[in-house]
């Protein structure tokens, strides 16, 4: 079964909760989800948006939207915000030290998902999150 789903609004801290209300019911209506594919999205998305809350700018008038679709092969999330761009990604590669304060978050999202990409066009940031069904 597929499905699509979708939130937009302002990149504060109670987004974060809406996201996750959102799995939820995501999980609710799509019980043939494996539940290791809907928490490691999970996990990537809120790493990603809880970067967009914590540094976005300015604060509290970051607007974002999020856009998800539930495939029978894939889960598949877009993310776009006004905030200021990301910072250099090419070490999401490699696990930051252990003593690093930052960019954990990023990694482990990453290591969550079978495809991320990010782009900057203009004054918007977009995330493409993509996580593979587990068979089952």
């Amino acid at each position: 079964m597929a499905g699509e789903y979708a939130l937009r609004g302002l990149a504060v801290p109670e987004s974060l909760d809406l996201l996750q209300d959102l799995l939820e019911l995501v999980r609710r209506e799509h019980p043939d989800l494996h539940e290791t594919d809907v928490s490691m999205f999970e996990t990537a998305i809120v790493e990603i948006h809880g970067n967009v809350v914590e540094h976005g700018h300015p604060p509290g008038q970051v607007i974002y939207a999020f856009e998800l679709e539930v495939s029978p092969d894939r889960l598949v999330g877009i993310l776009a915000d006004t905030g200021v761009a990301a910072p250099d990604l090419s070490g999401m590669d490699t696990l930051p030290h252990e003593m690093a304060e930052s960019g954990r978050g990023l990694w482990l999202a990453k290591a969550t998902l079978d495809d991320l990409q990010y782009v900057r066009i203009g004054d918007r940031n977009t995330w493409k999150l993509v996580r593979n069904r587990t068979d089952l």
